[in-house]
């Protein structure tokens, strides 16, 4: 397969240019590029370019851009994942795979039970890192257009600020499995809130239902946090998005 590389540039068909320094480490370093091997390059903005290398310096890559291909790769289905922050990696590899599955957009949250305690500029680090995990999964699984990742939030902050149609709350208690919720509803966009390790309080998921979200089951089964909101992006993109 192809690399992809992400560069927010504007690309235009026919002009050289440099890659980033990360960019071009990755592809000296990492992959053994050679000039005129061949690379595509996108900057979320849509579509792609299929291009080459020209050359290598000692920390950058040049290349030419090439023919432009408008192929897209996103889900009819708008999705936004607010995520209770787990402990760990365990947020790199939800936030990696939550792009592979179409999401659109997500907002790391500050619940009752979240063990991360980080101040501003800690927190700003580490959105910067997630940001990054997202980029290289669109490089990976195909996306030409980056999900944004919001600032981490307090849970009663977003909760404010959250329209609430078509929001949704992961709830082992709910009644309702996500199947019969949504089987007849035409959905073109969702917010699916789910909580960090030990779910949310029965305070917290009493205030997002009287706040206007949803409550969902994903069946008998208690699902860890790493778990669970990908299953349910993958049931929503299912039921009314392009996994088929």
């Amino acid at each position: 397969m192809t690399t992809r590389i992400f560069q927010p540039m504007p690309l235009k068909s026919g002009e050289t240019v440099l890659l980033d320094e990360k960019s071009s480490h990755h592809l000296i370093r990492v992959l053994r590029i050679q000039v005129g091997e061949k690379i595509i390059l996108f900057n979320g903005e849509g579509g792609e370019f299929e291009s080459a290398i020209t050359a290598i310096q000692r920390k950058y890559v040049e290349a030419v851009v090439g023919a432009f291909n408008p192929r897209e790769a996103e889900s009819p289905l708008w999705l936004h994942l607010a995520q209770g922050i787990p402990r760990g990696e365990k947020m790199d590899y939800l936030l990696q795979k939550a792009v592979e599955l179409g999401v659109n957009a997500i907002t790391p949250l500050l619940t009752a039970r979240c063990t991360v305690k980080m101040d501003g500029e800690r927190m700003e680090k580490r959105i910067q890192r997630w940001r990054a995990i997202i980029i290289s999964a669109c490089e990976q699984c195909g996306r030409n257009r980056i999900p944004e990742i919001f600032p981490a939030m307090k849970f009663s902050d977003w909760l404010e600020n959250m329209p609430c149609q078509n929001g949704f709350v992961l709830d082992p208690e709910a009644a309702s499995s996500v199947k019969t919720t949504i089987a007849d509803r035409l959905l073109q966009k969702a917010t699916l809130l789910a909580g960090p390790e030990g779910g949310l309080t029965a305070d917290e998921i009493a205030k997002a239902k009287q706040s206007g979200l949803i409550p969902l089951s994903l069946g008998p089964r208690i699902l860890r946090t790493e778990t669970a909101g990908l299953a349910a992006i993958t049931a929503f993109q299912c039921l009314a998005g392009d996994i088929g």
